[in-house]
């Protein structure tokens, strides 16, 4: 007896959460965990936790499967539904999506370019992140968790590091933004650097309560953001140029083409590594075409919307002076001069300070989850302790590059897209070439255990020949690769599709041999 009630006792970890498979066996977990897991600091702060689920609503389930009759009954409302919508719509209309319709401008490009390229690059970006959102209702499981069926149990753990990286390197994109327009609101009294630590705190409060709260404040956020959007529509559309045409010829005018696209794609498609993280509560039957449209135009309407503004007013600065002028010195210092009022233009600054903070918190949420999913140990340590770690590092990122906020943009973004292709490619082809596109194929049962699931040899290899193909074809400030270098003066970014090309063709040989010798 006194063995049953020490088993049972195990079983009833607090973090058995992260660490027991759906079936509740625990044999997989290795022993030092299991004598860990419910005394100790971890234990304590474990503890603690679950205090804060009791009394606030902090989120303490972390990254384990939620079981159809675990899952929250109200998320099969429709309104809960439509925040598939809202929630991308809240993340991702805001300042620094406004910020990116500049790069348009400053690659050389005309306004009918610029836009043209922004919308139909989005809707593909999009399009991608839409795709995987339909992977979370049916498992239950976290993205990272998911792309362990195909990527494999090791490669999923680089790209879970990866993508604590890519989140990390979002929310510090929204501070930036938020803290310059912050110093502008103040007219230069807030630094921008304390504009940063002020945004990243406040995403940083809504990301700690957990899903449930980060709900709750996107479900609303958008319509205020969107309100404010239009009100900038009406003031500086009149202003935007048409007339001046781009100075850009032949194959350098195609490769700033290339390189606008792969960053703006970028911005789309890089949600696609944690999108299924926000689904886990809806029903198993929830309509896939309804999460793929919902999700793809929430992104892609809104994104549009912000950087469509962008191209416009960055298109003016050819022949305005005194917009030119505070440009140079900021963001925010921009839309205080270019919005009339000027107490109107202070206030519409705040609310866009604001925007910034949908951003902030869905990316730091998914930060502290991806951290939990790189190795099993450090599942372990509450999901909290691994935000609170993810905001310092925001801050610091944050602060480094509030100066040169465009380069940074550009950069990060260029980034994001070349790894979440791959990441893409790989998953849509086993589910639909291996999997038959059937759920009924995958095992959800063995989710967290290395033996049931592909090692990764496949994986591993698709994704490091996709990560090959992207730096043969980048095209940045600091590296341009070899055969992006051959398109034009300046090159031309075909990261993402060579990233795509060889990723595709290396997974499929690579997964029929898997299969035949390893036989997952």
């Amino acid at each position: 007896m006194a063995n049953a009630h020490t088993m049972d006792e195990e079983k009833s970890v607090a973090y058995d959460s992260s660490q027991v498979a759906a079936d509740g066996s625990v044999d997989e977990i290795p022993a030092y965990l299991r004598k860990t897991s419910n005394r100790g600091i971890f234990g304590k702060l474990r503890s603690y936790e679950e205090a804060l689920d009791r009394k606030l609503g902090v989120e303490a389930h972390g990254i384990a499967r939620k079981l159809p009759e675990d899952r929250d009954p109200s998320y099969a409302k429709w309104s809960n539904q439509l925040v598939m919508f809202a929630l991308w719509a809240s993340g991702t209309m805001n300042l620094s999506c406004f910020a990116t319709g500049f790069l348009g401008w400053e690659l050389g490009l005309d306004l009918r370019q610029s836009i043209l390229i922004v919308v139909f690059s989005t809707l593909i970006g999009s399009s991608v992140t839409g795709w995987c959102a339909t992977m979370g209702a049916p498992t239950g499981l976290r993205q990272i968790s998911i792309s362990r069926y195909s990527l494999g149990w090791w490669p999923s753990k680089a790209m879970a590091a990866l993508n604590v990286v890519e989140q990390i390197g979002w929310s510090s994109v929204g501070s930036i933004t938020g803290g310059v327009a912050l110093s502008a609101v103040s007219d230069g009294k807030v630094g921008s650097a304390l504009g940063v630590v002020i945004c990243a705190v406040v995403g940083l409060v809504i990301s700690f309560f957990g899903l449930k709260v980060v709900f709750h404040y996107e479900k609303f956020a958008w319509l205020v953001f969107i309100v404010i959007f239009v009100v900038m529509y009406g003031e500086t559309a009149r202003f935007g140029d048409l007339e001046t045409p781009t100075k850009l010829e032949g194959s350098t005018y195609s490769g700033m083409l290339l390189t606008l696209f792969g960053v703006v794609y970028g911005s789309s498609s890089s949600w696609a590594s944690v999108v299924s993280d926000y689904y886990v509560e809806y029903p198993v039957n929830t309509s896939k075409v309804k999460v793929f449209l919902l999700t793809t135009m929430g992104i892609c309407i809104p994104t549009c919307i912000g950087m469509v503004l962008g191209c416009v007013v960055s298109s003016a600065l050819n022949n305005n002076e005194a917009w030119s002028a505070e440009y140079e010195e900021g963001i925010g210092f921009l839309v205080q001069t270019m919005i009339y009022p000027r107490g109107f233009a202070k206030f519409i600054l705040f609310i866009l300070v604001l925007s910034g903070i949908g951003m902030n918190c869905i990316a730091i949420y998914s930060a502290g989850l991806s951290i939990q999913q790189f190795a099993r140990p450090l599942a372990v340590v509450p999901r909290f302790i691994w935000t609170l770690l993810c905001f310092v590092a925001v801050i610091l990122l944050g602060l480094a590059g509030r100066d040169q906020l465009l380069t940074y943009l550009e950069n990060f973004l260029s980034l994001l897209g070349y790894f979440t292709t791959s990441f893409f490619v790989i998953i849509f082809i086993e589910h639909y070439w291996f999997r038959k596109g059937s759920y009924a194929n995958y095992n959800l049962e063995c989710w967290n255990n290395p033996k049931e699931l592909p090692v990764g040899y496949a994986g591993g290899f698709a994704f490091a020949s996709g990560i090959i193909g992207a730096i043969l074809g980048m095209s940045t400030t600091w590296y341009v690769g070899v055969i992006a270098i051959k398109i034009g003066e300046s090159g031309g970014d075909v990261g993402n599709q060579l990233a795509f090309l060889f990723a595709i063709i290396t997974y499929i040989p690579a997964r029929y041999l898997e299969l035949k010798f390893v036989g997952r």
